[in-house]
C-alpha cells in the first residue's frame, strides 16, 4: 500500500519544485543560472527522494520534468521524439546500482559536455530545422543560429537516411571564452559567468549575426527521428556521424565491461578535466547495444539505458601553471596559484589563494603540478593539496621585496604573514593606506570617502598622503569638471583639508598607519615621548620599556620609520602639516585603578566617553570593549544594556558615576 505524504511532506515538496522551476527558467530560458550544480543537484535529488516513497507526488513531479518552457521570444515546434534528459548518479554506490540491472555489461563511456543541447533535423542529407531542448516535448526554433555553426554541417556526406535528428550539444572552448570576455570587458559590455552561459546566450540570440560572431563548437551524440538505422552500437553511430560530417567526443570515449574499468575512467578523465579544452561536468554510461537501449525504453523524463555520473561540484584538478604574489592593502604578500582554467561548480576558476609560504610548504604545492582546487559558494577558490607532481615541478620562492614598490618584505617572529614594509609608499597598499589616513580618528577629512579617493588615486592625483595637501591647488580646476563635483564641493574639500594641517601627535601616529599601531597604541606612544621626532629616533628597547608596548610592535615601529620610502613620504608630509606635541605623562605606579581592565557602558551625565577613558588610562587603568571573566571593574552610565547585564551575571565589580568620580577624587 502506498504511503500518503502529510502536509509538511507536501509541503516540502511544493517547495522543492518551485525552486527548480524558478532555477530551470533561469538557466534554460534566461541563460544565467542563479544557483551552482551541487545546489541544484541536491534539491532535485531530495525531490525524487520524497516522489519515490511518496508515489502520488510523482504525478507532475521533479521525475517528469525535463528543462523548462519554451521562450515566446522564439517560434515553438514540437520534437517528433522527445528530447529526454539524463538522470545523474554521484557515486560509485549509485552507478554499481544501475550497472547491476543490466543485461549487457557493453558499457559505451562519453563526456558530458557542459553546453547547450541542440536537435538538427536533415531532409535527403541536407538541414532543415533546429530546435533546442526546451521543454523536452517543444522546442525553440533556432535554425538560422545553427546555421552558422561550421560544426553543424549544412549537408550530410556519405551514406545517411533520408530523415535523421540528429542530436549533441553546442558549447564554447575555454580559450573562446576566454577571449570573448576580455573583449566584451574591453568595450564594457556583459560578461558571461562561464562557457555554457555564454553558449546559450549566443545560441538563442534573435539576431543570428550575433550568433556568427561568437566561436561556437558543437558534438553529436545521439538522433531522435530515424526513417532508417544501420548500426548495432553506440560505438557504430559515432562512426556514423564522424563520416557524415559531425564531430564526437571519441578521442576520449572508451568501452569498458565492469565497474573497475568504469571508475578508472572516471578517474582518469578527472586527472586530464583541466587538459580537455572545453568544460565538462561527468561521464556519459550507456549501453553500448542499440536493440538492448530500445527493449530497456525509458522513464517519464529519461532514458534507462544510460547515466550522468558527474564530477564533484566544489572540486576538480587542474595544472599550477604559475605562483604569483598579491599585495594587500595592509601590505600583505599572499600568494596567488596561477591555474590552468578550470570550470567548478559553474564558475570558471583561474586563481587561488595559498594564503602563505608556510602553507605552500606545507602542502608540498610547486609550479607544474596537477592540483586539486576547491570552491565552496562565494569563498575564494583554494588549493586542496596536489593530485600528482610534475616531473619538471619547481619549487616557489618567496620574494624578499615587494614585487609592486621594492620594498623590504619582513616576517615578524611567530607571525606567518610576510609584509611589505612601506606603508607610505607601496601602490598596492594606496587605497587602503589613504582610507585609513583620511578616517576619522586620523586626520578626519571629510568629502574624502573611498569613492573619491579611488577616483583621485586613478588619475594618478594621489601617490602619499602629501598628495592630499596638494590636491586642490594641482587639480582643483579639473575636480570641478568632474562628476559629482562643483564649486561648492570643492571649497568645501579644500576647507576640510586645510583643517587637518594641524593635528595631535596621537592621532598622526594612528593615521600614518604603522603596522600594529591602533588607537589605544598610538596614545600611548604619544604620551610615552611626547613629539614625533622622539617616537621616531626610539630604539626598539626604549620603545619595549613603554607599558603596553609589547617585543612585536617595537619591532614594527623602528621597521616603519627606519624604512626609506617611509622617511621620504613622512618627510614629505611634513612639509604640509603640524604635529602638535602633547604632554608626557609619566606612568602611575600606585592607585587603585592601576592595571585594572576597566570596561565603559551607558551614558555618564557629567563625562564623554572619549574624557572618562582618558582619565581611566591616565589613573593606570586599561580600558577595554567587552566584558570578560578577567575584567575588573564595569562602569555603567544610563541606559546601560548587555554589559552591565554580563558584569551581573559574572560577579564584577559595578560602579556608577558617582563611585566613578568619588574614586577619581581620592586617587587626585
Amino acid at each position: 500500500m502506498s504511503k500518503i505524504p502529510d502536509l509538511f511532506i507536501r509541503a516540502e515538496h511544493a517547495d522543492l519544485l518551485k525552486k527548480l522551476s524558478e532555477w530551470d527558467i533561469a538557466y534554460h530560458q534566461n541563460d544565467a543560472p542563479v544557483v551552482d550544480d551541487a545546489t541544484y543537484d541536491a534539491a532535485k535529488s531530495r525531490a525524487l527522494a520524497l516522489e519515490s516513497e511518496y508515489p502520488e507526488l510523482a504525478v507532475g513531479g521533479a521525475s517528469t520534468r525535463v528543462g523548462a518552457a519554451v521562450s515566446d521570444k522564439f517560434n515553438s515546434v514540437q520534437h517528433s521524439v522527445p528530447m529526454l534528459s539524463i538522470s545523474d548518479v554521484f557515486d560509485e554506490k549509485e552507478v554499481a546500482d544501475w550497472f547491476d540491472k543490466l543485461a549487457d555489461s557493453d558499457i559505451f563511456i562519453e563526456l558530458k559536455v557542459d553546453g547547450v543541447s541542440y536537435s538538427a533535423r536533415y531532409e535527403d542529407g541536407v538541414l532543415v530545422r533546429g530546435l533546442t531542448r526546451g521543454s523536452g516535448t517543444i522546442g525553440e526554433d533556432i535554425t538560422a543560429n545553427l546555421r552558422t555553426i561550421a560544426d553543424i554541417p549544412q549537408k550530410l556526406t556519405g551514406d545517411f537516411p533520408r530523415v535523421v535528428e540528429v542530436r549533441g550539444e553546442v558549447y564554447m572552448r575555454r580559450a573562446d571564452f576566454l577571449a570573448l570576455n576580455a573583449a566584451a570587458e574591453l568595450k564594457g559590455d556583459k560578461v558571461f559567468a562561464n562557457p555554457r552561459n555564454a553558449a546559450a546566450g549566443s545560441l538563442r540570440q534573435l539576431n543570428p549575426a550575433v550568433t556568427a560572431t561568437r566561436r561556437l563548437s558543437a558534438f553529436a551524440y545521439t538522433y531522435g527521428e530515424l526513417s532508417s538505422r544501420d548500426w548495432e552500437t553506440q560505438s557504430q553511430y559515432f562512426d556514423r556521424l564522424e563520416s557524415w560530417g559531425f564531430k564526437t567526443t571519441r578521442p576520449w570515449a572508451r568501452r569498458v565491461h565492469n565497474m573497475d574499468e568504469i571508475q578508472a575512467a572516471y578517474n582518469d578523465i578527472m586527472m586530464i578535466r583541466a587538459d580537455i579544452p572545453f568544460d565538462i561536468d561527468g561521464l556519459v554510461l550507456k549501453v553500448n547495444n542499440v536493440a538492448l537501449q530500445e527493449k530497456m525504453g525509458a522513464r517519464a523524463n529519461s532514458p534507462r539505458w544510460e547515466v550522468a555520473y558527474k564530477f564533484p561540484a566544489a572540486r576538480a584538478i587542474t595544472t599550477l601553471n604559475d605562483i604569483t604574489i598579491q599585495v594587500g592593502r595592509t601590505g600583505v604578500l599572499t600568494p596567488v596559484a596561477e591555474l590552468e582554467p578550470i570550470n567548478i561548480g559553474g564558475v570558471v576558476v583561474s586563481r587561488a589563494t595559498l594564503h602563505n609560504a608556510d602553507e605552500i610548504a606545507r602542502k608540498g604545492v610547486r609550479i607544474s603540478d596537477r592540483v586539486i582546487v576547491q570552491r565552496a559558494g562565494d569563498v575564494i577558490p583554494q588549493i586542496v593539496g596536489v593530485a600528482e607532481t610534475a616531473p619538471d615541478a619547481r619549487s616557489f620562492e618567496f620574494p624578499e621585496t615587494c614585487p609592486v614598490c621594492g620594498g623590504a618584505v619582513i616576517q615578524e617572529s611567530g607571525q606567518v604573514a610576510r609584509r611589505c614594509v612601506n606603508t607610505l609608499g607601496c601602490p598596492a597598499q594606496r587605497i587602503g593606506a589613504l582610507e585609513h589616513f583620511v578616517s576619522r580618528k586620523g586626520f578626519d577629512i571629510d568629502g574624502l570617502g573611498t569613492r573619491q579617493l579611488e577616483l583621485f588615486i586613478a588619475r594618478g592625483w594621489l601617490k602619499s598622503p602629501a598628495d592630499i595637501f596638494r590636491l586642490i591647488e594641482n587639480h582643483g580646476d579639473e575636480i570641478r569638471q568632474m562628476d559629482g563635483f562643483g564649486d561648492k564641493s570643492v571649497s568645501n574639500l579644500n576647507a576640510a583639508i586645510n583643517r587637518a594641517r594641524d593635528i595631535e601627535l596621537q592621532r598622526f601616529l594612528f593615521a600614518i598607519g604603522i603596522p600594529e599601531v591602533g588607537e589605544v597604541t598610538a596614545k600611548i606612544l604619544a604620551r610615552a615621548f611626547g613629539n614625533l621626532d622622539a617616537v621616531r629616533a626610539a630604539p626598539a628597547w626604549k620603545l619595549k620599556q613603554v607599558d603596553g608596548i609589547g617585543d612585536v610592535m617595537a619591532d614594527e615601529i623602528v621597521s616603519f620609520f627606519a624604512d626609506p620610502h617611509n622617511v621620504a613620504a613622512l618627510d614629505d608630509l611634513l612639509n604640509f602639516v603640524t604635529v602638535r606635541d602633547v604632554a608626557v605623562v609619566t606612568p602611575v605606579l600606585d592607585g587603585p585603578l592601576v592595571g585594572k581592565r576597566v570596561v565603559l557602558t551607558g551614558t555618564l551625565a557629567n563625562h564623554t566617553r572619549d574624557a572618562a577613558r582618558e582619565i581611566l588610562e591616565r589613573m593606570g587603568a586599561r580600558v577595554q570593549g567587552s566584558v570578560s571573566a578577567k575584567t575588573d571593574i564595569v562602569i555603567a552610565g544610563t541606559d546601560a544594556g548587555s554589559k552591565l547585564a554580563r558584569a551581573t551575571e559574572l560577579g564584577i565589580a559595578i560602579w556608577d558615576e558617582a563611585e566613578f568620580e568619588r574614586n577619581v577624587a581620592d586617587a587626585e
